[in-house]
């Protein structure tokens, strides 16, 4: 047997599972619909086993039989509303069973009790006794084997009952008997099937609920997967910056947006000065510590429209939407500065950092981005060979 199959048996004999956890989730589950359902039952029944005083009236007058009769209806119609309210409150299998027992008692003790008081009546006693017990076992919700045992303490207290206050035969006690006895076996196992079907019926729903989550979760970690697979192919895994496949797709979208709306468009190439030396003195290491501080100065010195990439190696690579020739040479002045200032601890704490960047900017609705690129590159050379540190801007003879 499976663990799945062992999780959801159900016991031959009870209709319960044989898991008590799985039993107490079951009986958690259908916990309102068992107080609604009690409540509206014991409101039914005490109103038909308080009508039945008017055939009491017709059979015995006014006489002493009657009232006491009438007193025990009412002690069973006001212990069943009480009951009605205390198991439409606190009512449930899982705890507070017996809540369902007591109406249950009350009833099958208040039509045993009827035998004494109404001793000619017995052929409509012995009906209403064989509809009680289908009426415990089908109608009035209950664990089966506390239907069972009440419907057996009234067959066995009736059959007393009628023995001892009624004047029949002996053969005709071993037909009353066998009677309820299969009124007994009929809803015993009419219930059972019952109660089988329904722990089916729920153990089928747990099961499809645990795969529906299990999807969920399968769902969830792929999705996670994928954020965390785009974040790889999007962003520099050292700096945090878009990685240089990324950045192309986004700067080609902000070229050709600003071709559209003729808006200017300019972009960096930025070098870190001797990052070679660096490493050889420090190791690769502190270099790569080295160009994480470079990328977040970029980050604070230039807005949050402007695209920041790493091209490769100590280079990195701005594209600056809506920004003129002037304005990317301040904001590239601004960033050049904010590098110099850069203060790095312990054994870094001497070294002074600097970068060269190079300006090109858009020309026209002919342009592209490599060409742009290029042209930015070409000036980061240029101020590389006149000595670093510096920004030059491509076209405009402007060097800084």
């Amino acid at each position: 047997m499976s663990q799945q199959q062992r999780q959801y048996a159900i016991h031959w004999l009870t209709g319960q599972f044989l898991n008590s956890n799985q039993e107490s989730l079951y009986r958690d589950a259908i916990k309102t619909r068992v107080r609604f359902e009690s409540r509206l039952v014991l409101l039914l029944v005490s109103l038909v086993f308080a009508m039945f005083g008017i055939t009491d009236y017709n059979l015995l007058g006014l006489t002493r039989e009657y009232y006491l009769l009438l007193t025990l209806r009412l002690i069973v119609v006001i212990s069943c509303l009480a009951l009605a309210f205390a198991v439409g409150r606190w009512g449930g299998y899982s705890r507070n069973v017996w809540l369902h027992a007591l109406p249950l008692c009350i009833l099958a003790t208040g039509i045993m009790l009827i035998v004494p008081l109404r001793p000619d009546s017995l052929l409509t006693q012995i009906t209403a006794v064989v509809v009680t017990i289908m009426g415990f076992y089908f109608l009035i919700p209950a664990p089966l084997a506390m239907a069972a045992i009440t419907s057996l303490y009234l067959s066995i207290g009736f059959v007393t009952s009628v023995e001892l206050f009624a004047e029949v035969s002996l053969a005709d006690t071993v037909r009353l008997s066998l009677l309820l006895f299969m009124a007994n076996i009929v809803g015993y196992f009419g219930l059972l099937r019952i109660e089988f079907l329904q722990r089916k019926q729920f153990a089928l729903l747990q099961h499809e609920r645990e795969q529906n989550n299990d999807l969920l979760e399968e769902i969830k970690r792929r999705k996670s997967l994928e954020a965390q697979l785009r974040m790889v192919a999007e962003k520099d895994g050292l700096t945090g910056v878009d990685s240089r496949n990324h950045f192309m797709k986004r700067s080609e979208a902000l070229l050709e947006r600003a071709q559209v709306e003729n808006t200017p468009f300019c972009l960096f190439m930025i070098d870190v000065d001797h990052f070679k030396r660096i490493n050889d003195t420090w190791g690769h290491t502190r270099g790569d510590f080295i160009l994480t501080k470079i990328a977040e100065v970029c980050a604070q010195s230039l807005r949050p429209t402007d695209v920041i990439g790493r091209f490769g190696g100590e280079e990195f690579v701005v594209a600056l939407p809506h920004t003129g020739p002037s304005d990317a040479q301040a904001a590239a002045e601004r960033l050049k500065k904010n590098v110099e200032a850069l203060v790095l601890a312990d054994e870094l704490s001497e070294l002074r950092l600097s970068v060269t960047i190079g300006i090109a900017a858009a020309h026209g609705e002919d342009d592209n981005l490599d060409s742009i690129i290029t042209r930015a590159d070409n000036m980061l050379y240029e101020g590389k060979r006149d000595g670093r540190n510096r920004v030059v801007m491509c076209g405009e003879g402007m060097t800084s």
